[in-house]
């Protein structure tokens, strides 16, 4: 078990209504701290809170009255009751853009929406479990906020640690888009290229844990990982806020580790809990690019074990091999009568055009992948499309040009009349 003492670390920490870290698979409760793995059967740990006393109409008013950021929902979250007035991005409340025009494209007729978190500081949902990390960070006294990311993670690990006043040092693949890369490196922390992929990424990153020149690092992914999670809840919370504290049908989400996917259903299960939305069902689908698709593939094959695949996509955000939460995606995929689907590259690049063609919204590659995903369902009569059903885009196309490379001029003429007209394009 991975785990990093910190001075503040040996007293009580306000963390809200965070209660404690329980693990997933056994049950078993420690301290808040920044640890991860149950010291039990070495299953991951996750947060426990204390709602007790809630009511539900005044919890409401509460959060309806709050910031426009995800810290309206600061009661629900682990994080002190004053994380607003702190130095930090304060991201979230995206638009849920109604895609009336992809719905036609599609055949949808229930309503269909586009969760567009492109909009948040640093251009994707990853500001919002940043901004969990980092209050975690502050709590426990570390100095430094390090990372292993694909891409999206390193830009806003960067972000919020200049913002806070921390040190950075992130790593990444060497071979990351160059969008991706300029983006984590402009805001001055430090940025490590790591031959190899992902997989190989994480696994460095958990080594460094375990020795000293590791000491007073906080790596939001691994051993703030509990705290980090629980940022992609605040996705769910908004989406039912949004369409009028309703559940939505059909929710369609990418997976890279797993975790967003998740943490959206135990968002959608503590609103039904704590009586903010009405409890019907939902379904939760989950989408992948083929040549990263380990969830995908054991989801057709019927089994409950996730093998890892090695990468070979353009959606190099979600180009995780071995999943973390692969199998927990699966029981909730079948719980909720949702389902995994992956879609090639092409198909890709399609949905991405198509999404910028009917709305507007210019997605990066994992956005395509989820419109792509949408499309594929309802073609092969797994997604209903008299539901309403909300697809995630999770980031900004332009973090990710070089899978739309071929896109570019129409045409090119001389500033006359005559050559506008000879173009075909009066």
């Amino acid at each position: 078990m991975a785990v990093q003492t910190v001075a503040s670390t040996t007293h009580s920490v306000d963390l809200g209504p965070a209660a404690a870290l329980s693990c997933r698979e056994c049950g078993h409760r420690v301290p808040l701290g920044p640890v991860f793995a149950c010291e039990e059967c070495f299953g991951p740990l996750e947060i426990a809170y204390d709602f007790s006393g809630y009511d539900a109409e005044e919890l409401r008013r509460r959060i309806e009255a709050g910031p426009a950021s995800i810290w309206r929902y600061a009661p629900l979250l682990p994080v002190p009751a004053d994380v607003a007035g702190k130095p930090n991005l304060n991201p979230g409340w995206t638009k849920l853009v109604k895609a009336d025009n992809l719905a036609r494209e599609l055949g949808v007729t229930g309503g269909l929406y586009i969760k567009d978190d492109s909009g948040n500081p640093t251009h994707s949902f990853k500001d919002r479990v940043v901004a969990q990390a980092l209050e975690a960070a502050r709590a426990f006294g570390f100095t430094t906020l390090s990372c292993s990311s694909t891409g999206n993670l390193a830009g806003a690990v960067g972000a919020a640690a200049a913002r806070a006043g921390f040190r950075s040092c992130v790593f990444i693949p060497h071979d990351l888009e160059q969008g991706k890369v300029v983006m984590a490196a402009i805001y001055g922390g430090e940025l490590v290229g790591i031959e190899g992929n992902y997989d190989d990424v994480n696994r460095f990153c958990s080594e460094l844990i375990g020795d000293p020149a590791g000491e007073g690092w906080g790596f939001v992914n691994v051993n703030l990982r509990p705290y980090y999670a629980e940022g992609s809840k605040t996705l769910a919370y908004e989406i039912c806020e949004q369409l009028g504290w309703k559940l939505p049908d059909q929710i369609v989400v990418p997976i890279a580790s797993g975790s967003q996917l998740t943490k959206i259903d135990k968002g959608l299960r503590e609103l039904i809990e704590l009586g903010l939305v009405e409890d019907r069902p939902y379904k939760i689908f989950g989408a992948q690019a083929e040549g990263c698709s380990p969830v995908s593939t054991a989801f057709k094959a019927g089994h409950d074990v996730v093998r890892p695949q090695k990468p070979n996509t353009i959606a190099k955000s979600l180009a995780i091999g071995n999943p973390a939460d692969g199998p927990y995606v699966l029981d909730i995929a079948r719980r909720t009568g949702g389902a995994v689907e992956d879609v090639t590259d092409e198909q890709v690049v399609d949905a991405i055009k198509l999404l910028a063609r009917t709305e507007g919204v210019f997605a990066e590659t994992a956005g395509g992948v989820t419109v792509g995903v949408t499309r594929k369902l309802i073609e092969n009569g797994v997604l209903d499309p008299a539901k309403t059903t909300v697809v995630l885009n999770t980031g900004d196309g332009l973090k990710t040009l070089d899978a739309v490379a071929g896109t570019g001029l129409t045409a090119t003429i001389r500033p006359t009349l005559d050559s506008f007209r000879e173009a075909g394009l009066a």
